[in-house]
């Protein structure tokens, strides 16, 4: 069974759509378990309507305060009872054929922990590569929202102290541990934009604008991961 692990915080909207996405995928082994970090905005209308629909597929958790999306995923972890995880953004619309397709690429190659596609973020597509340990090492290029295998989480988990570039860590101390992904070259999902989980800047704003608070705040990011994991 795959465990989708989903951390919310308002967009209900957005939430509408992704919901929609995995009820309509081909593959139907799986559970949702959503983590409401304390929105302040009304899901009930939203999540009520999926209730009724998912029945026992679906598990709600709510935090007692805003933590984000890290302390969100280790608490979700914490519930899923799937031998795969997938950590799935609320702003993520799963193309259909989504989970049986990285279901039946993990399954095929034994040898791999996870599995990662390409995606497009609202308009801008984002094609990537075959698994590479040391191009990870300089690219954060694997998306939160990949399949992997339960035995294959890291044990220290999400870094809760991170606020940017969490999927990078995370990915990174996956591959510390020995295990390595396929890549899958589909477009297999579509982050909405305008949300709060989810965000980017062409690469040609770094270099016209260094001096602008997300650029400095993002090099600071890059900067203390990889003063982490020892990367020169």
């Amino acid at each position: 069974m795959i465990s989708i692990i989903i951390p919310i915080y308002n967009q209900p909207k957005k939430l509408q759509a992704c919901l929609a996405s995995i009820e309509a995928q081909t593959y139907g082994n799986y559970e949702i378990v959503l983590i409401n970090d304390r929105s302040t905005t009304k899901l009930s209308s939203v999540l009520n309507l999926f209730i009724e629909r998912f029945g026992l597929k679906l598990s709600i958790y709510n935090n007692q305060s805003n933590h984000g999306a890290p302390y969100s995923r280790n608490k979700g972890m914490r519930y899923a009872k799937g031998e795969y995880l997938l950590f799935c953004d609320a702003d993520i619309i799963m193309k259909k054929i989504m989970l049986e397709k990285m279901h039946t690429v993990l399954q095929q190659n034994t040898d791999t922990s996870f599995v990662y596609s390409n995606h497009i973020f609202g308009w801008k597509k984002f094609r990537f590569w075959p698994f590479d340990a040391g191009k990870l090492k300089n690219i954060p290029y694997i998306h939160s929202t990949s399949l992997m295998k339960r035995e294959a989480y890291p044990k220290e988990a999400w870094d809760e102290s991170l606020r940017r570039l969490q999927d990078w860590d995370f990915w990174l101390r996956v591959v510390e541990g020995g295990h390595k992904g396929i890549w899958i070259d589909e477009f297999l999902f579509t982050i909405q934009t305008g949300g709060t989980m989810s965000a980017w800047l062409p690469r040609i704003f770094y270099k016209i604008f260094p001096f602008s608070l997300s650029v400095i705040k993002y090099n600071k990011a890059v900067e203390t991961v990889k003063k982490k994991h020892n990367i020169i």
